[in-house]
Protein backbone atom coordinates (compact mmCIF):
# COMPACT_ATOMS: atom_id res chain seq x y z
CA UNK A 1 0.00 0.00 0.00
CA UNK A 2 1.43 3.57 -1.11
CA UNK A 3 -0.20 6.81 0.27
CA UNK A 4 0.05 9.73 -2.03
CA UNK A 5 -1.07 13.77 -0.96
CA UNK A 6 -1.33 16.22 -3.56
CA UNK A 7 -1.97 20.05 -3.15
CA UNK A 8 -3.07 22.97 -5.65
CA UNK A 9 -4.12 26.41 -6.21
CA UNK A 10 -5.40 28.87 -9.37
CA UNK A 11 -6.23 32.13 -9.43
CA UNK A 12 -9.85 32.79 -10.45
CA UNK A 13 -10.18 35.04 -13.61
CA UNK A 14 -12.49 36.72 -16.10
CA UNK A 15 -12.80 35.25 -19.24
CA UNK A 16 -12.15 31.53 -18.34
CA UNK A 17 -13.87 28.40 -17.85
CA UNK A 18 -14.51 27.37 -14.37
CA UNK A 19 -13.52 23.51 -14.85
CA UNK A 20 -13.13 21.25 -11.38
CA UNK A 21 -13.40 17.64 -11.52
CA UNK A 22 -13.69 17.70 -15.41
CA UNK A 23 -17.41 19.52 -14.96
CA UNK A 24 -17.50 22.69 -16.39
CA UNK A 25 -18.97 24.89 -14.18
CA UNK A 26 -21.51 27.80 -14.39
CA UNK A 27 -20.01 30.89 -13.10
CA UNK A 28 -18.26 34.25 -13.86
CA UNK A 29 -14.75 33.85 -13.35
CA UNK A 30 -12.56 30.49 -14.64
CA UNK A 31 -9.62 28.99 -13.40
CA UNK A 32 -6.21 30.48 -14.67
CA UNK A 33 -3.34 28.27 -15.60
CA UNK A 34 -1.52 27.05 -18.76
CA UNK A 35 -3.53 23.80 -19.09
CA UNK A 36 -7.53 23.75 -18.55
CA UNK A 37 -6.39 24.56 -14.71
CA UNK A 38 -8.85 22.03 -13.11
CA UNK A 39 -7.48 22.29 -10.06
CA UNK A 40 -8.98 18.93 -8.53
CA UNK A 41 -7.54 16.60 -11.29
CA UNK A 42 -4.04 18.61 -10.21
CA UNK A 43 -4.35 18.18 -6.66
CA UNK A 44 -5.03 14.39 -7.86
CA UNK A 45 -2.78 13.85 -10.00
CA UNK A 46 -0.01 14.88 -7.74
CA UNK A 47 -1.41 13.00 -4.97
CA UNK A 48 -1.11 10.05 -7.16
CA UNK A 49 2.28 10.63 -8.90
CA UNK A 50 2.99 11.33 -4.94
CA UNK A 51 2.05 7.43 -4.30
CA UNK A 52 4.12 6.17 -6.89
CA UNK A 53 7.19 7.64 -5.94
CA UNK A 54 7.29 9.53 -10.02
CA UNK A 55 7.18 13.40 -9.25
CA UNK A 56 4.86 15.73 -9.71
CA UNK A 57 2.23 17.30 -12.40
CA UNK A 58 5.13 20.02 -13.65
CA UNK A 59 7.54 17.43 -14.31
CA UNK A 60 5.24 15.20 -16.60
CA UNK A 61 3.62 18.15 -17.87
CA UNK A 62 5.63 21.15 -17.60
CA UNK A 63 4.26 24.63 -18.12
CA UNK A 64 6.62 25.70 -20.64
CA UNK A 65 5.45 22.66 -23.05
CA UNK A 66 3.40 23.81 -25.51
CA UNK A 67 1.64 20.67 -26.20
CA UNK A 68 -0.24 21.15 -22.63
CA UNK A 69 -1.52 24.68 -23.62
CA UNK A 70 -5.34 24.44 -22.51
CA UNK A 71 -5.29 20.65 -22.23
CA UNK A 72 -8.29 19.18 -20.84
CA UNK A 73 -6.96 17.80 -17.41
CA UNK A 74 -8.90 14.20 -17.77
CA UNK A 75 -6.28 13.40 -20.14
CA UNK A 76 -3.75 14.04 -17.79
CA UNK A 77 -5.21 12.11 -14.96
CA UNK A 78 -5.95 9.21 -17.74
CA UNK A 79 -2.48 9.39 -18.26
CA UNK A 80 -1.01 8.97 -14.78
CA UNK A 81 -3.21 6.43 -13.88
CA UNK A 82 -1.38 4.84 -16.92
CA UNK A 83 2.11 5.22 -15.32
CA UNK A 84 0.80 3.87 -12.02
CA UNK A 85 -0.48 0.45 -13.87
CA UNK A 86 3.09 0.28 -16.16
CA UNK A 87 4.55 0.75 -12.04
CA UNK A 88 2.45 -2.04 -11.27
CA UNK A 89 0.02 -0.16 -9.15
CA UNK A 90 -3.47 0.24 -9.01
CA UNK A 91 -5.95 3.08 -7.23
CA UNK A 92 -7.44 1.79 -4.08
CA UNK A 93 -9.27 4.97 -3.24
CA UNK A 94 -8.90 9.27 -3.54
CA UNK A 95 -10.49 11.43 -0.77
CA UNK A 96 -10.35 15.20 -2.29
CA UNK A 97 -11.54 18.38 -0.92
CA UNK A 98 -12.35 21.59 -2.69
CA UNK A 99 -11.78 25.00 -1.08
CA UNK A 100 -13.83 27.97 -2.43
CA UNK A 101 -16.42 30.24 -1.46
CA UNK A 102 -17.70 30.10 -4.43
CA UNK A 103 -19.21 28.58 -7.16
CA UNK A 104 -20.86 26.23 -5.10
CA UNK A 105 -20.13 22.75 -5.57
CA UNK A 106 -21.95 20.44 -3.97
CA UNK A 107 -24.35 19.89 -6.88
CA UNK A 108 -21.18 18.87 -8.97
CA UNK A 109 -19.67 16.54 -6.92
CA UNK A 110 -20.87 13.28 -8.21
CA UNK A 111 -20.08 14.22 -11.60
CA UNK A 112 -17.07 14.83 -10.53
CA UNK A 113 -16.67 11.34 -8.53
CA UNK A 114 -17.76 9.55 -11.85
CA UNK A 115 -15.53 11.82 -14.01
CA UNK A 116 -12.51 10.46 -11.63
CA UNK A 117 -13.82 7.27 -11.17
CA UNK A 118 -14.16 6.61 -15.31
CA UNK A 119 -10.65 7.70 -15.38
CA UNK A 120 -9.01 5.84 -12.52
CA UNK A 121 -10.92 2.73 -13.75
CA UNK A 122 -12.21 1.91 -10.51
CA UNK A 123 -15.90 2.56 -8.98
CA UNK A 124 -17.33 5.66 -7.74
CA UNK A 125 -17.44 4.24 -4.50
CA UNK A 126 -13.58 4.60 -4.01
CA UNK A 127 -13.60 8.43 -4.80
CA UNK A 128 -14.63 10.83 -2.59
CA UNK A 129 -15.06 14.57 -3.40
CA UNK A 130 -16.27 17.61 -0.80
CA UNK A 131 -16.51 21.13 -0.83
CA UNK A 132 -15.65 23.64 1.93
CA UNK A 133 -15.50 27.28 2.36
CA UNK A 134 -12.38 28.98 4.31
CA UNK A 135 -15.17 31.17 6.36
CA UNK A 136 -14.18 34.36 3.67
CA UNK A 137 -10.35 34.25 5.06
CA UNK A 138 -7.54 34.23 2.93
CA UNK A 139 -7.01 34.21 -0.88
CA UNK A 140 -10.13 31.22 -1.07
CA UNK A 141 -12.14 33.31 0.99
CA UNK A 142 -11.73 36.27 -0.73
CA UNK A 143 -12.92 35.21 -4.32
CA UNK A 144 -9.15 35.14 -5.27
CA UNK A 145 -8.35 31.31 -6.33
CA UNK A 146 -9.88 27.47 -6.01
CA UNK A 147 -6.98 25.41 -3.88
CA UNK A 148 -7.51 21.35 -3.70
CA UNK A 149 -5.83 19.27 -1.11
CA UNK A 150 -6.31 15.16 -2.24
CA UNK A 151 -4.91 11.96 -0.65
CA UNK A 152 -4.86 8.67 -2.21
CA UNK A 153 -4.00 4.89 -1.29
CA UNK A 154 -2.59 2.74 -4.21
CA UNK A 155 -2.30 -0.78 -3.97
CA UNK A 156 -0.46 -3.22 -5.87
CA UNK A 157 -1.64 -4.63 -9.05
CA UNK A 158 -2.00 -8.46 -8.10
Amino acid sequence: MRIGHGFDVHRLVAGRQCVIGGVDIPFEKGLDGHSDADVLLHAICDALLGAAALGDIGKHFPPSDAQYEGIDSRTLLRHVVSLLKQKGYIVSNIDATVMCEAPKLGPHTDKMCANIADDCVVDTTQINIKATTTEKLGFTGRGEGIAAEAVCILVDNV
